[in-house]
């Protein structure tokens, strides 16, 4: 395989807490990759994007939400076919309202608690979470 047929996508994601609780969104059924399982909003960057700028526009076309980016929680990466890289970089944003408009990407959406989370989330993400300490973020209901 030559490395002109590799690739590496950039996405952001954002770790959204509001009154407590953080955002979770569920991909739609047709979705090609992770149909139906449960994550945090964001997506690919752009080219010229800064990450933040990215972010942001990803969660506002998600789930019509304006968030404060705040800092870098985590990063990690991941083989998602043998030709295909991964690197997902996790960020802590606030927001100052609750209600949600989803796309047509996203088909639920929780304000979730740590238990909550746990029930919802795919085993990967629960992982990172712990490792990174998401679960304990100051103010986030168990």
């Amino acid at each position: 395989m030559s490395k002109k047929s590799k690739t590496i996508i950039v996405a952001v994601k954002g770790v959204i807490l509001y009154q407590g609780r953080i955002l979770l969104v569920k991909r739609a059924a047709a979705d090609s990759a992770g149909a139906g399982s449960w994550e945090c909003a964001g997506g690919k960057i752009e080219f010229g994007e800064s990450l933040e700028a990215a972010l942001e526009r990803e969660i506002l076309e998600e789930t019509g939400l304006a968030v404060t980016t705040e800092r870098i929680l985590y990063a990690v990466t991941l083989l998602t076919d043998p030709a295909r890289q991964v690197v997902i970089i996790t960020y802590l944003c606030r927001a100052a309202r609750g209600e949600i408009r989803l796309s047509e990407e996203h088909t639920d959406y929780r304000w979730c608690t740590v238990s909550e989370m746990n029930a919802l989330l795919p085993p990967q993400i629960i992982a990172d979470f712990q490792e990174h300490g998401i679960f304990e973020l100051e103010g986030l209901l168990l």
